[in-house]
């Protein structure tokens, strides 16, 4: 399982661009680019930024979790495994 985020649904109408948004979540513009385009995982900084950008959203609103493209790999492994047995 992986963390995924709704912040950037959420920042359409609070935040100009995703450089105010960064700025406020005190990260690099380049790590919001980076999640958003699911080339960084999050980390906690990003999770505190999230926090601090959105006070007034519960920390399930801002994340979510979902499956691993490696997790799904593994389970059509272990099926196959089973499968054959």
């Amino acid at each position: 399982m992986i963390v995924k985020t709704t912040i950037f649904e959420l920042s359409d109408g609070s935040y100009k661009n995703l450089s105010e948004l960064a700025k406020t979540m005190g990260i690099s513009v380049s790590q919001i680019y980076r999640v958003r385009e699911g080339k960084r995982r999050i980390n906690q900084k990003f999770i505190v930024g999230a926090t601090i950008a959105f006070p007034n959203h519960k920390l399930d609103e801002l994340f979510y979790l979902a499956p691993d493209s490696g997790d799904e790999q593994s389970a059509k492994e272990k099926q196959r495994v089973e499968g054959s047995s």
